[in-house]
């Protein structure tokens, strides 16, 4: 029997079973940033312990970098220190850091895969739990909290216990108007919010293998809302050519043995699945998220749920959504006011992201009473925007273009909702608080959706607003 590109990959990075049952696995490259890394390095300093190969480390600073702003010190006296600290630790260390005045700072998980340091067959940690976008490349990535982040700083390992792996296909064509994130969302829909526990998720199939690397990302990205530790897509053609030529990519004869190695990689057609999910592409709506958790979304034009319709099971966590969302059951969800939009983030925050939904924008203007906020992923993009004339796009139309950062995504930075302000956003979590207020509502949904909002007011079907110009993209 074959092997899936997981049981590759771990096969290939165990070093030996723990006494608990759990594997000691080789981490090829590890992601830091500036939130979960100081109490690591304090640690370390603790035991007397050094990084021990600060080659294979790459530090950013993302979470509470100011977008509006690089001014230091930062108004933010605690995000002030945070980014002295991670200075002073990879300069200690010899961590390569892609500081604010490198040109090639950003969110972590958008720079590793724009310079090159992700690469199919790696294993990937960071202390961040959207590590799993890095599985777009064929990579086993995860998300590891701040005692692992120490380990895996003295030892380039940690302890880890094996997944099952599910297999996703989704197959069929995509209709106008659905791209990459009502995808991920559809997906975690159908299977919940906790589907993936103890599964990694191998996306496949027709729409896969026609998605660019940047779409792969989006899903891999949001694999951890639908409960899944990791989610991979298998390496191929795709893949090397958005790879090719890049920084850290590998260089002349190098480059063709590693395209052979990862094209080996690819999980077998006879691999073993502990579960498969057929999806119908054609079953994917434009969706959009009514509720307080990833899981809870609909199509566009579907109403949100009327809880006397669920099992008694069921109903609290609905009324407990619709409460705080300030939503009635069985209310469409198509013209509930907007009062923010928010373009960015490690899902959708790329330089794809910002040409689809330029394409859109361009000559169109903000609703008012709209507060529009448009952040590039990382200093590359941004710069990409700049020279192709789309952050033109987004200042024309009202939108305020911030610099690179996660931003509203998280509000660990002066980005934020404000009361009960509701946001049209392209980010991942829809958690009470999350973006800052603890009343404020969070509405995901693709960026060119994103747009339709910003530009009508209101959560609108994109295809609607923009018609013609949408069927025929």
């Amino acid at each position: 029997m074959g092997k899936s590109l997981y049981e590759k990959v771990w096969e290939a990075h165990a070093l030996r079973t723990l006494p608990n049952g759990q594997t000691q696995l080789f981490i090829d490259v590890h992601l830091i940033h500036e939130v979960t890394s100081p109490q690591a390095f304090g640690m370390l300093r603790d035991l007397g312990l050094k990084v021990r190969y600060p080659e294979r480390t790459f530090a950013t600073v993302d979470h509470i970098v100011p977008t509006h702003s690089l001014l230091e010190p930062f108004e933010d006296p605690q995000a002030d220190e945070m980014i002295r600290e991670l200075r002073k630790n990879v300069a200690e260390h010899g961590i390569t850091f892609f500081d604010v005045d490198s040109g090639r700072q950003g969110i972590v998980h958008v720079i590793g895969p724009e310079n090159g340091i992700t690469q199919p067959g790696m294993t990937i940690a960071c202390g961040d739990s959207h590590t799993s976008t890095h599985g777009a490349f064929g990579a086993i990535a995860f998300g590891i909290g701040t005692t692992q982040v120490r380990d895996v700083l003295a030892t380039q390992t940690m302890a880890v216990s094996k997944l099952k792996v599910r297999r996703i296909n989704v197959n069929g064509r995509l209709g106008p108007g659905v791209y990459a994130k009502d995808v991920i969302l559809h997906i975690i829909r159908t299977l919940g919010v906790n589907g993936g526990l103890g599964y990694a998720y191998e996306y496949g199939g027709e729409v896969f293998e026609r998605f660019s690397m940047e779409e792969r990302m989006t899903v891999c990205n949001m694999s951890i809302e639908g409960g899944a530790r990791i989610g991979y897509v298998n390496p191929d053609e795709t893949t090397f050519a958005y790879l090719k030529g890049r920084p850290y990519a590998p260089k002349g004869e190098e480059w063709d043995k590693a395209v052979a190695r990862w094209r080996a990689l690819a999980s077998d057609p006879d691999a073993h699945y502990d579960d498969v999910v057929n999806i119908r592409a054609e079953d994917i709506a434009p969706t959009v998220t009514w509720g307080i958790n990833p899981g809870q979304g609909c199509a566009i034009d579907e109403r949100v749920p009327d809880p006397a319709h669920y099992p008694e099971a069921q109903r609290a966590a609905i009324e407990e959504a619709l409460a705080h969302m300030k939503l009635k059951p069985g209310q469409p969800i198509k013209g509930v006011k907007v009062d923010v939009a928010f373009l960015g983030s490690c899902t959708n925050g790329r330089i794809s992201d910002f040409r689809e939904a330029a394409k859109y924008l361009k000559g169109r203007k903000v609703a008012p009473g709209v507060r529009a906020i448009a952040v590039p992923g990382s200093q590359q993009v941004a710069r990409q925007c700049e020279e192709e004339g789309i952050a033109e796009i987004f200042r024309q139309a009202g939108f305020e273009w911030r610099g690179a950062g996660c931003s509203m995504c998280l509000a660990m930075n002066p980005d934020r909702l404000v009361g009960d302000e509701l946001c049209a956003s392209s980010s991942n979590r829809n958690f009470k608080g999350r973006q800052g207020s603890p009343t404020g509502r969070t509405v995901l949904m693709s960026p060119v959706m994103v747009v339709a909002a910003a530009v009508t007011g209101r959560i609108s079907d994109a295809r609607e607003v923009f018609g013609a110009e949408l069927v025929g993209a």
